[in-house]
């Protein structure tokens, strides 16, 4: 089992090898949400991402095989976390893609090492709370530090998280809630409450204005819990950024639009200015 030794914590990682490699493309370092495994982009991104470069995942502190600290944290943490792996694995520069508390990750990451990243994406995400997620989201860690069952709470978020057709289809959500219901995912509990705390504390609006990097801000347009406002947010903040939402799709938008989703991404990371159009 690979594990990365990051300030002392063990990050569980994978690493593939592209398929059919392109001399000027950088490893391309996937970076999950909250309440989520690495594992999820196994179906549908890694196949899609690796034909041309090295692709790595790898699990948060608190999640899966990688070590539980054992305390509070922050997304200014996760980014040192981010620099650390890169810094394990010898990668000097990176393309980054994140998905929700992984997308706020990435942007502390950045600002923090800036030269470490050449591209960023991010998906599902804010730069800043406002009162409706505060609330929202400190209602969800009071109810995983309750106890509640984690059944109830993957409920609880997938009503936020895939549109209303995807969630009309029952054999899809069943799965889902089932297959992550495995002791090692921090579906409630103090572990996905100090995530929750994580996402609540970020604030990094006021300086991606120093983030040069392209880059491209992803949403569902049907994302109830980071709708499009906050993706045009961080894209008029940073000098060379581009926002895009995705129809027929919510806050899971890689997952539920993933052929389209992994197009526009590819698209961007293979050095064309423009996302096409969603």
């Amino acid at each position: 089992m690979p594990l990365a030794d990051v300030s002392g914590i063990k990050i569980f990682y994978e690493r593939f090898e592209a398929e059919s490699p392109k001399a000027d493309r950088p490893p391309l370092v996937l970076v999950m949400g909250m309440g989520g495994r690495c594992e999820g982009w196994l179906p549908f991104q890694v196949p899609a991402f690796r034909a041309g470069r090295p692709v790595v995942i790898y699990d948060h502190r608190g999640v899966g095989e990688s070590d539980d600290p054992d305390r509070a944290f922050t997304t200014a943490d996760l980014g040192r976390d981010l620099i650390g792996l890169l810094d394990a694995l010898e990668i000097g520069v990176a393309d980054v893609a994140g998905y929700s508390l992984g997308a706020m990750a990435i942007q502390e990451a950045a600002l923090a090492a800036p030269k470490r990243f050449r591209r960023l994406v991010m998906v599902g995400c804010w730069a800043r709370a406002d009162a409706r997620r505060r609330m929202l989201l400190g209602e969800w860690a009071a109810l995983a530090r309750a106890g509640t069952p984690a059944p109830s709470m993957m409920r609880q978020r997938l009503v936020w998280t895939f549109s209303e057709e995807a969630l009309e289809q029952s054999d899809l959500i069943e799965p889902v809630i089932d297959h992550l219901d495995d002791g090692r995912t921090p579906l409630t509990g103090e572990r996905f409450a100090r995530q929750c705390d994580a996402c609540v504390g970020h604030e990094a609006l006021d300086r991606l204005g120093a983030l040069a990097h392209p880059a491209l801000v992803v949403c569902g347009r049907r994302d109830l819990l980071t709708p499009p406002k906050f993706s045009r947010e961080i894209a008029e903040a940073m000098p060379n950024a581009r926002d895009v939402s995705l129809s027929y799709s919510g806050h899971a938008v890689m997952a539920e639009r993933s052929d389209r989703f992994n197009e526009i991404v590819l698209h961007v990371l293979d050095d064309h200015e423009e996302p096409p159009h969603p």
